[in-house]
């Protein structure tokens, strides 16, 4: 199984049990539409750094840093294009799509509160809201938006690096803000995105860097 299919199946398995239908039927609505980008460069990462990894053993970790990104997408989406504003009469898709965000921080939240990258997952959300408070008085709002994918492409590598025992260096995370940076327009596809060239350079910031097997070794699993 690929790495975004992982991804995906992960972050749908961590909402499965979401009450009431219609609530879950527009979050699974949504993972099956998304771009797989961030849950698949986490995996992507981890792998990069240990070959030998396990990524499916990592998929709730690659599911709350995707969850995360899905939330805060979706309430910058609602922010922008304000539906009830559209469609007064008919705010019930519009209700749902609000639960649907808070939803899916809070589980992506769940996900990652016993790893590594936990404080890293509060910054991006520190991050975001004062962004589009930002944004309020910025003359380049697009500029402003594309914050929210480098934030979460940092805290992509960061828990990637973290779940084989490693540290992201300043250059890792300055690659993944340039990655967010590197498209136009939407979220591409994860294989477009993640290709081998971009594979290629996350394997090279492991240089030097010392496996997780060899860290734990002598030590409980």
């Amino acid at each position: 199984m690929d790495d975004a299919a992982v991804a995906r199946r992960s972050a749908r398995d961590a909402l499965g049990e979401i009450e009431p239908e219609p609530l879950r039927e527009t979050l699974d609505q949504r993972l099956a539409a998304a771009s797989m980008v961030p849950g698949a460069l986490t995996l992507s990462t981890a792998r990069a750094f240990d070959e030998s990894v396990d990524v499916t053993a990592l998929g709730e970790l690659a599911a709350g840093v995707q969850l995360i990104y899905e939330g805060l997408s979706l309430t910058r989406q609602l922010a922008h294009d304000e539906p009830w504003a559209r469609d007064p009469e008919n705010d019930i898709e519009a209700d749902l799509s609000v639960v649907a965000a808070d939803v899916l921080v809070s589980r992506g939240f769940s996900l990652l509160a016993r790893t590594p990258a936990a404080d890293r997952a509060v910054e991006t959300v520190r991050a975001f809201g004062r962004d589009q408070t930002d944004r309020e008085r910025t003359d380049n709002p697009a500029a402003i938006d594309r914050n929210l994918e480098a934030d979460v492409f940092e805290l992509a590598v960061v828990a990637g690096v973290a779940a084989v025992d490693g540290t992201a260096s300043e250059d890792l995370l300055g690659f993944a803000a340039e990655l967010a940076h590197s498209y136009d327009g939407a979220l591409p596809a994860a294989p477009e995105l993640l290709a081998e060239p971009t594979r290629d350079r996350l394997a090279g910031f492991s240089d030097g860097y010392v496996g997780s097997a060899t860290r734990s070794a002598g030590t409980d699993p």
